[in-house]
Parts: structure tokens; sequence; C-alpha cells
């Protein structure tokens, strides 16, 4: 079975006692794929993988081929992606700005925010690069960039900020998770989520050994402080399995899509997720 993820620390945290053998399905062989966010975005709409990462807005467009896993989920509380400009550069109501993908949630966020905005989409780790060489105005960091930009670039807004206003409230803005394809046998279905969701609840007990791995691997882009801080960020506890809080979010970012004029149809992330109840009714 391969599950396809973005090459960010929290994906790779979140699925690497897979790969290093801590966790395992009997019978059954994973193997991974690591792509940008968009990438995996677009392939999903291809439905070309049988287990992806996704961004949550891009749900809504392959709800009728994937259901929504209930783990290895990513949400900010009171942080997020940055959207930064050269230090003392005003921006102007049409400036240029990169984004890492057309389905990524913050692309969603921004493009509601800043309507007069001109769009360029570009992968996530050429964008900072871009706003430093003049190539842009302005960019939107995401994954672990965040902590580690420039100090060239400073923050124009905090995507929390516009999630905060459009959401008019404080739940947590969504921002990455997991899909399953839906013609996969919902026996075999369940037991994959909770292979993955064992997975992530692995890496949280076992995060100090986990991370070091990772770095004497060579499998992250930053430094040992970096990725205890990253991980507290987007993959800690509440990764693991989706609470009712977060199905409030993810709801209300649909909310705001649909809205908005980015989905055709409301709908709620619970309506979409694998029926794990299905094991018990038959099984007794």
């Amino acid at each position: 079975m391969l599950i396809a993820h973005s090459p960010d620390a929290d994906d790779i945290f979140m699925y690497y006692a897979i790969k290093f053998g801590w966790v395992k399905q009997e019978g059954i062989e994973f193997d991974n794929i690591a792509l940008d966010i968009e990438t995996l975005n677009v392939e999903a709409l291809k439905g070309t993988y049988d287990i992806s990462a996704i961004s949550f807005a891009l749900y809504p467009h392959i709800k009728n081929e994937f259901a929504l896993l209930k783990t290895a989920v990513s949400f900010g509380e009171g942080y997020g992606p940055k959207l930064i400009k050269r230090k003392g550069e005003k921006l102007k109501r049409n400036f240029k700005v990169a984004l890492s993908g057309k389905y990524t949630t913050n692309a969603m966020l921004f493009r509601i925010a800043y309507p007069d905005a001109r769009v360029v989409y570009m992968d996530f780790l050429e964008i900072e690069d871009a706003v430093k060489n003049g190539d842009v105005h302005a960019g939107v960091l995401i994954h672990e960039s965040i902590l580690t930009f420039d100090d060239e670039l400073e923050v124009e807004r905090e995507m929390w900020d516009i999630w905060c206003e459009l959401s008019e409230g404080t739940l947590p803005l969504p921002l990455g998770g997991m899909a399953i394809r839906r013609s996969l046998p919902l026996t075999s279905a369940i037991e994959y989520e909770k292979t993955l969701t064992d997975a992530v609840r692995v890496a949280r007990d076992r995060k100090d050994e986990l991370a070091q791995k990772l770095i004497d691997n060579n499998l992250v882009r930053i430094d040992g402080p970096t990725l205890d801080k990253y991980l507290e960020l987007y993959a800690n506890d509440d990764s693991i399995e989706l609470s009712e809080i977060q199905y409030k979010a993810i709801d209300k970012l649909f909310e705001i899509g649909y809205k908005n004029g980015f989905y055709e149809t409301l709908i709620k992330a619970k309506d979409f997720i694998i029926p794990t109840e299905y094991t018990k009714i038959r099984e007794s």
C-alpha cells in the first residue's frame, strides 16, 4: 500500500513509525512517496493514490472519490502560514504574491482576504527566495519556513488572523489531513486508518527518539531544536485523531469556501469519514 505525503517534517514524523517498523499491519506492506502539497492536491483530483495527504480546502472537490481520515491532521492554533514581504516594503492593493498552490487552505483564505492581489503559484520551497529576489512583492510561507525565514523578510499578516476574521471565532485553523479512496473495501479502509492512527500515536509516544532518527537519516530540513518546536505546532497530540472542535473548524472552513464561491455544495466533515462502527456491527 502506497501512502503519499508531503516532504515537510510533520508529515514525515507522522508516517515514519511505519517506515521504521515500529507499527505494522498484518499482511500489508506499506511504502511512501513524498511530494509537495499542491502536487498531492492535484494528484488527488486525478485519483492517483489510494491514501494521500491533502489540504483540507481541497476536500470538497474530491468528496465523491475519497473519504476523510480522522488521523494525521495538522491545525494551527494562534499560528499558521505567514504572509511575508521584504522589510520596509509597503504593499499596494494589487501586489504580486506567491502561494504554494491553488488548492491549499492558505491560498483559499488569502484569495478571500486579498481579492485584488495578483497571485502566482510555485513550489513552497521557492517562495522565500522569490520574495527576497523581488520576483514577487510577498509570499505565503508554509511548513518549516514559518520558523526559519530570512532576516531580510518580515511578516505582513498572519493567516491565523485572517482565519479568525473569516470564521468569526477562535476555532483551530484546518490546514492538512489525509484522504483515502472510497473504492477500497470498507474493512480494509478501516484497518488502514487504524494503522495510520497507531503510527501517529507511537510517533508522539516516542517523539524524541523518532525525531533524532529523522535528523540522523537526513529526512528533515531543520535542526533538532527547530524540529522540536515545529512538531509541537503541527504534529502534536491533537494530530492523532480528529476532535469535536476540529470537526467544527473543518465545517467552518467548508462554509467559508462555499459562501465565497469555491465549492458548489456545502458539506459537513462527519458525513465523509470512514464509518469505523461498521466493524463492530459486522462482528456483533
